[in-house]
């Protein structure tokens, strides 16, 4: 069978997978809060390299202790390589220089657009049928990450040059993300074993990101305060080891378009902890896009294949 008749026959949620696609929505919606504990005294560069360091290194301790094999062959260290650029090297790298020129509502926006991508390279590659339900739920996603963040797209006197040059390396980033994604779904893919092949993806991804590090950076600067150590700990064993290995599993079941409306639903989960932590204040435009998001996850995520 092909990975496209694979992907049509197993294209819907089942309860578990529904259960990892809630547990990956939570810990990536919280990682708005932690990513602000790595930034400051740490260049960007080598707070992404520290993060996939460590957990790569936990992901291969992982197999080894649950008796699962690291080997993966020639092809599978090949396509492991790949898939560390596009995934953990030049997606969080774009996505976290973005940050430095736009709001991060509007990269997030613009991560809720990863379901367009993914999609579109399913259908082309996977021969994963797009469907007018799926279509319909994606563009209300969309459309309620919009009004969520509102405030930012129409705040005034926004520099243009800046947010043009934001959005253009977000989004290089979210094509990144997807090339990666749909990497997951293909024949090479799903014939790796799930430990190993992201084990060994996430473990190049940290050595390459520090190497780009130093080339960007210099030599390794770390804090050593609790909040940085405790949100190291955090962002590499679970919003990295856990959250990719869930993340990958739905993809290889469901395809990649649909595991992508976790882009749309992470910034509701990230406004709802910033409702209790920061302060934020819900408008009446950032209710109704909620709403509207909500709806279309329900939507998009009933469509059949």
């Amino acid at each position: 069978m092909t990975a496209a008749g694979q992907i049509r026959t197993a294209g819907t949620f089942t309860p578990q997978l529904l259960v990892y696609f809630a547990i990956i929505t939570f810990i990536w919606g919280s990682t708005w809060l932690v990513i602000k504990t790595q930034l400051g005294v740490v260049p960007a560069s080598w707070a992404v390299a520290y993060r996939f360091l460590l957990g790569g290194s936990a992901m291969m301790l992982m197999a080894l202790v649950r008796g699962k094999s690291l080997r993966i062959g020639a092809a599978g260290h090949r396509f492991a390589l790949v898939n560390a650029v596009m995934q953990f090297v030049l997606n969080f790298n774009l996505v976290y220089r973005a940050e430095e020129h736009v709001t991060s509502g509007l990269v997030a926006l613009s991560f809720a657009l990863l379901i367009v991508p993914n999609a579109l390279l399913a259908a082309a590659f996977l021969g994963q049928r797009i469907t007018p339900g799926f279509a319909l739920g994606s563009i209300m996603g969309i459309g309620g990450v919009a009004l969520i963040f509102a405030r930012d797209l129409l705040a005034p006197g926004l520099d243009t040059r800046a947010v043009a040059l934001g959005l253009a390396l977000a989004i290089g980033g979210v094509l990144s993300a997807s090339v990666a994604n749909v990497m997951q779904a293909t024949n090479v893919g799903r014939a790796l074993p799930a430990e190993g092949g992201l084990a060994w993806s996430m473990a190049y991804g940290g050595i390459l990101n520090a190497l780009l590090a130093w080339v960007l950076a210099g030599p390794p600067v770390i804090d050593t305060s609790p909040a940085f150590l405790l949100g190291l700990a955090y962002l590499g064993l679970v919003a990295s080891a856990v959250a990719f290995r869930l993340y990958y599993a739905i993809i290889r079941a469901v395809g990649p378009g649909k595991a992508a409306y976790n882009g749309v639903v992470v910034p509701l989960v990230a406004m709802a902890l910033s409702t209790v932590f920061e302060g934020y204040r819900w408008t009446p435009l950032a209710v109704a896009g909620g709403l509207l998001a909500m709806v279309g996850l329900v939507v998009a995520l009933r469509s059949r294949n």
